[in-house]
């Protein structure tokens, strides 16, 4: 009878443990010994406007190997090495460590995966995974971004994008001891698939960045800056066709050593070299909208538009303009000493008085002046939603000191970053009406279908007439004042120089013999299709017509001629002599 009742009560543990709560245990048994795996899905494309591949994923294999079941470590070793491109030597030991679980080489081929299949090595199995490959090599680099080892997306649009580049991983379930070791040929059960990513086509013109990326190189060579940084702009829709930014990696070295490199010539075979070898390479971000300066002479715009927009002056009012003025017990004056002159509003732009220029800010006053910043876009979001963007650093009313209405008008209060300067140019030649910046001109389905962005927003910042006089005084600054190096030969060019002094860390003074020098305008003067800026960091010489504004020649020309613009009735057909040192002096801030 005890005997009796001792097996009916194991019988009753067993049905208990098999029938009634076998569900329960199972499910606590799989949660101790499945272990996820993720399948990474395959990240979408970023092609450039015309279709053509900038940044793609392609399909590759992780190598895994259970080392319980490798009978002979070196045999395997040596027969996997030609395949995943790893020594026998430095394969062998991994294959003796005993975990259950080795990673042997990730991001293989597929032809080679199915090649280690096919040879059926016991203990070896293939985990779907999958490698970012840049078409063009390091071509627009900082806009593109990169992805770190995860597959997300680390920088530039790689970053922006990543929820939609990204997709949605796959999952796979392996069982595994409880001291973490896979048990071989157990039933881990049919994989979850992924979901591709989506794709986005940029606004990016492959042959123009290339041009961009030459023409910026070979200044940066030429004249020993530091670093570059060029935007092409497409005036009506403010999309960005080509946006360089370059580095030296010789940033230390003297002008005579840099003066013995003859760079080539942009478009030639085989063109300047750009990579961390090269004596330039891409920068380590999109400095285009995250590095900001003290623009210089190109913030002079803000003071002659807010000026002409409220009527105090016309392109033909005339100032008496001397060298120097006294202003709050401080002394300013031009860069280049010259007599007392009576010069009109079109040639204090022109020939870049700094003197001029403060006689109209301080006939606009405080509250107009700060406000006119702001109406161009200083001091705000491009609206690019660029990672690392900078909005930059402006003036308030809070801060105003009397001797701003010197420093502020000519570019020196304020700092700024490349994109909002050439912004606020594009509003004038887009007729007074702001456009918001783009890189992103469409997003692709998996299934191929395409969806335009929203067009760029609008905004009017003064009026047709008022941005008519504008166009024509600043193509004075081409025809005959700081900037005749930016002509364009057979069509008429609007723009202005800039050489502005940087500011030294940590001091209220600015670094001798360091400047930004800068060139922004835009082409056909009449009926304007792209817009541009150029800016060079610390070259030699330091000014801006005479080093950024040929780069802008260079490459406006080469727009110009590519998307077949046709050229201006009575245009220049050559280009113009560079000025003198002595004349480009005055454009110093």
């Amino acid at each position: 009878m005890i005997l009796a009742a001792a097996m009916l009560l194991l019988v009753a543990r067993l049905i208990d443990v098999q029938v009634i709560h076998s569900g329960s245990y199972q499910a606590e048994a799989r949660s101790e010994s499945a272990a996820p795996i993720t399948l990474s899905s395959l990240r979408g494309s970023v092609y450039a406007r015309d279709g053509s591949l900038l940044a793609d994923s392609v399909p590759t294999e992780d190598v895994i190997a259970d080392d319980f079941q490798v009978t002979n470590p070196r045999q395997t070793a040596r027969a996997l090495a030609p395949l995943v491109g790893i020594p026998a030597s430095k394969l062998a030991p991994e294959l003796h460590r005993h975990s259950g679980y080795v990673v042997l080489a990730k991001q293989v081929s597929q032809g080679d995966g199915q090649k280690i299949s096919a040879d059926a090595i016991p203990g070896i199995t293939l985990v779907q995974d999958a490698k970012r490959v840049e078409i063009n090599g390091n071509l627009a680099s900082p806009v593109l971004g990169s992805i770190d080892a995860a597959g997300r997306g680390s920088g530039g649009i790689e970053y922006e994008e990543n929820s939609l580049l990204s997709g949605t991983n796959g999952k796979k379930t392996v069982t595994e001891s409880p001291s973490g070791i896979a048990l071989p040929q157990s039933n881990s059960g049919e994989p979850a698939s992924g979901r591709a990513g989506q794709s986005v086509e940029l606004t990016l013109d492959t042959q123009l960045q290339y041009e961009t990326e030459q023409a910026v190189a070979q200044a940066i060579e030429s004249y020993h800056a530091v670093s570059g940084t060029a935007i092409l702009m497409d005036v009506k829709t403010g999309q960005i066709l080509s946006m360089a930014n370059l580095a030296s990696t010789h940033p230390n070295a003297t002008a005579a050593t840099a003066a013995t490199t003859t760079p080539a010539t942009p478009g030639t075979a085989g063109g300047i070299p750009i990579g961390p070898k090269d004596a330039v390479t891409e920068a380590a971000n999109n400095t285009a909208v995250t590095q900001l300066y003290e623009p210089g002479s190109v913030f002079k715009l803000v003071t002659f538009s807010a000026a002409l927009q409220d009527g105090l002056i016309n392109p033909n009012s005339v100032f008496t303009v001397p060298d120097q003025i006294s202003l709050d017990g401080s002394i300013f004056h031009d860069a280049d000493p010259h007599p007392t002159e009576r010069l009109t509003a079109t040639q204090i732009l022109a020939q870049s008085s700094n003197i001029g220029t403060s006689e109209i800010a301080q006939i606009l006053g405080e509250q107009r002046l700060l406000s006119q910043v702001g109406s161009l876009g200083f001091g705000k979001p491009t609206g690019l939603d660029f990672p690392g963007e900078s909005r930059g650093l402006v003036a308030t009313a809070a801060q105003w000191e009397p001797t701003d209405f010197v420093s502020l008008p000519i570019g020196q209060v304020d700092a700024v970053n490349a994109l909002q300067v050439l912004d606020a140019y594009n509003a004038v030649a887009n007729g007074g009406t702001f456009v918001q910046p783009k890189l992103v001109q469409a997003t692709i389905s998996q299934s191929g279908t395409v969806h335009d962005t929203a067009a760029s927003p609008t905004h009017r910042v003064f009026s047709p007439s008022i941005d008519g006089e504008l166009t024509t005084m600043l193509e004075q600054v081409v025809s005959s004042g700081t900037g005749t190096s930016a002509v364009v030969p057979g069509y008429t060019v609007a723009g202005k120089t800039g050489t502005a002094q940087i500011p030294t860390s940590g001091k209220d003074a600015y670094t001798e013999g360091a400047y930004m020098a800068s060139f922004v305008g835009f082409a056909p003067a009449v009926n304007p299709t792209f817009s541009m800026i150029v800016v060079l960091d610390r070259p030699t010489p330091i000014f801006g017509g005479t080093v950024a504004a040929p780069v802008f020649s260079q490459i406006m020309s080469y727009a110009l001629h590519r998307y077949d613009i046709p050229t201006t009735p009575g245009a220049a057909t050559q280009g113009v002599t560079a000025q003198s040192p002595s004349s480009q002096a005055q454009d110093i801030t």
